[in-house]
C-alpha cells in the first residue's frame, strides 16, 4: 500500500513539510510505501488552458507533474499540506491542483482516502479557506475528505521550524495520518 503526501510549500524545510512528515509517520509505523513530493524542490509549470489533455488524456506540459501522474493512480491515500499565501493555498499547489485536470476523465483518486494540512501566520490568516481548497480538491478528485481531530489541521506559525514548538499541533499531524489510514484500511477491505 502506498500513500502519497504533497507538500505545497516553495520554502524547503518548512513548517509544511514538517508537519506532512509528522502525518506520514502511522503510514511508516505500518509498513507503506512512503512518497514525499515537495514543491520546494520540484518545477511544476501552471497550466496553458491549451485543453489537450481534455481530448487525449495527458498534459503535454513535460516536467516534474509527470511522477505525481503516476502516483495519483499507484497510491492507495493521500495528504496534501500547504503554507496559506493571500488566504489561499500556495501558486506551487495551486498549479498541481490545476494540471490534475489532464485525470479527470481517469479518475485516479475515486474511492481513495485524503487529508489536508495548512499553515498560516495568524490565527486569521485564511487557514479555513485554504483547508477548504485542499479538500474541494479531494472531494472533486472523487476521493474521500477525512478529518484530523477536527477538520483538517490547522496551524498558526511563522518562522521555519515555529511548529516544532508547538507538540500538540504535531500530535494533530500524527492523528491526520492515522485517520486517513484507517480510512484507506477500510477502503481497501471494502473493494476485495
Amino acid at each position: 500500500m502506498e500513500v502519497l503526501g504533497i507538500s505545497g510549500s516553495p520554502r524547503q524545510g518548512g513548517n509544511t513539510e514538517l508537519l506532512l512528515k509528522h502525518a506520514l509517520e502511522p503510514f511508516r509505523d505500518k509498513g507503506w510505501t512512503v512518497t514525499e513530493f515537495y514543491l520546494s524542490n520540484r518545477s511544476v509549470a501552471p497550466c496553458d488552458g491549451c485543453d489537450i489533455c481534455w481530448e487525449t488524456g495527458e498534459c503535454v506540459i513535460r516536467d516534474d507533474m509527470d511522477l505525481l501522474y503516476e502516483k495519483f493512480v499507484s497510491c492507495d491515500a493521500i495528504i496534501i499540506g500547504s503554507p496559506v499565501y493571500y488566504r489561499n493555498v500556495s501558486a506551487q499547489l495551486k498549479a498541481v491542483f490545476d494540471r490534475h485536470h489532464a485525470l479527470f476523465k481517469n479518475k485516479p483518486l475515486i474511492g481513495k482516502a485524503g487529508g489536508a494540512i495548512v499553515v498560516g501566520r495568524g490565527a486569521s490568516g485564511g487557514q479555513s479557506l485554504a483547508l477548504t481548497i485542499i479538500y474541494n480538491f479531494i472531494l472533486s478528485s472523487g476521493a474521500l475528505a477525512v478529518p484530523g481531530q477536527r477538520n483538517g489541521l490547522s496551524v498558526v506559525a511563522d518562522k521555519p521550524g515555529d511548529v516544532l514548538k508547538q507538540p500538540e499541533r504535531l500530535k494533530q499531524a500524527r492523528v491526520l495520518g492515522q485517520n486517513v489510514l484507517k480510512y484507506a484500511e477500510l477502503i481497501r477491505l471494502e473493494s476485495k
